[in-house]
């Protein structure tokens, strides 16, 4: 499986202390984005530009599919209030279940850690992660004009062939979880980065534990991908 591209507006209601903010709407507290660090992003970032390389014959195939669903585009101007809707349900969902909320232009991010998603050296699900994976399908079921695109990363020890498999086979594992629940392939793609794209300073144990995660990013389905 691989992806899609996308667009989007950010609308927070958010009061600010220091680096941590309050988003009296879900009831998140959250650090900003600069006590976060350079490296936020970084996921989104290789999801979008390997999208927008594919070659026209992956886009066509993936167009196809997600006219035979049945999934149109999102209406014109709505992709950004559509967005804000869905990002406002996920952080709701996902609080405190150490899954991460991010927003980059139209597309959220959602970054899984390794340590909670998966056993220890593992690509298989850890079975205590299965319901805030349902919940996510909860959410992604009902916003259904969304691609969504897993990407598995890791953090650099080890050989560039090792990390590059495991991350594929992280990203496939989550992928195949949301197929057995019900979401459409059509709307589905994974990818594995390996140890390409770190969020975090990969000469500390704290970093590499950063870094050893997957990511679901959310890109909604406009007139221009469709």
């Amino acid at each position: 499986m691989k992806k899609l591209f996308v667009m989007i507006t950010l609308a927070s209601l958010v009061l600010s202390s220091g680096c941590e903010t309050f988003d009296p709407y879900t009831g998140e507290s959250k650090t900003s984005n600069t006590a976060k660090g350079a490296g936020i992003g970084a996921g989104i970032g290789a999801v979008l530009a390997y999208v927008a390389n594919r070659d026209e014959s992956a886009k066509k195939r993936k167009k196809k599919m997600l006219q035979a669903a049945g999934i149109g585009a999102i209406a014109g101007g709505g992709i950004g209030y559509y967005m804000d809707t869905q990002e406002a349900r996920l952080r709701k969902t996902l609080r405190d279940t150490g899954v991460s909320v991010e927003r980059d232009g139209n597309n959220i991010n959602l970054i899984m850690p390794g340590n909670i998603t998966f056993v220890t050296n593992g690509y298989d699900l850890n079975s205590g992660f299965y319901e805030v994976l349902d919940s996510v399908v909860l959410v992604v079921q009902e916003f259904e004009k969304t691609i969504i695109v897993v990407a598995g990363h890791t953090d650099s020890t080890g050989s560039n062939a090792y990390n590059q498999q495991l991350s594929e086979r992280r990203a496939e594992s989550v992928a195949r979880y949301l197929l057995s629940k019900g979401v459409i392939e059509a709307r589905i793609e994974s990818v594995g980065f390996g140890e390409d794209h770190p969020i975090a300073d990969n000469s500390t144990d704290a970093g590499r534990a950063l870094n050893r995660r997957v990511e679901l990013s959310l890109l909604p389905i406009t007139e221009e991908n469709l």
